[in-house]
């Protein structure tokens, strides 16, 4: 097995597997898409791979589709997050 093959086995564990596809890829993200969102969320939050399939969206730069439970809007959320947090602590090493 290649380092990329096992990188990519979690997707084989996933509870997503025997769900549709087109779940976890809502056209929309307002209305009836909505209901589309927290049914695929509710699989996720079941799943053992959930981290797995998160790190490979945040990796991959995913902007498409539910990924770990999370939606594009949420990855997005937390990349601005984390890079707020930095550049406060890089500040804050700075000013010290």
């Amino acid at each position: 097995m290649t380092a990329t093959a096992s990188a990519t086995n979690w997707r084989a564990a996933g509870a997503c597997l025997s769900a549709d596809p087109d779940l976890f890829f809502p056209i929309l993200t307002k209305g009836t898409a909505d209901q589309q969102i927290a049914r695929a969320k509710v699989i996720c939050a079941g799943c053992q791979v959930r981290q797995e399939c998160l790190e490979f969206a945040l990796a991959h730069d995913l902007a498409y589709g539910i990924w770990g439970g999370t939606t594009p809007e949420d990855r997005q959320r937390d990349r601005r997050r984390k890079r707020r947090r930095a550049a406060a602590a890089a500040r804050r090493t700075v000013a010290a």
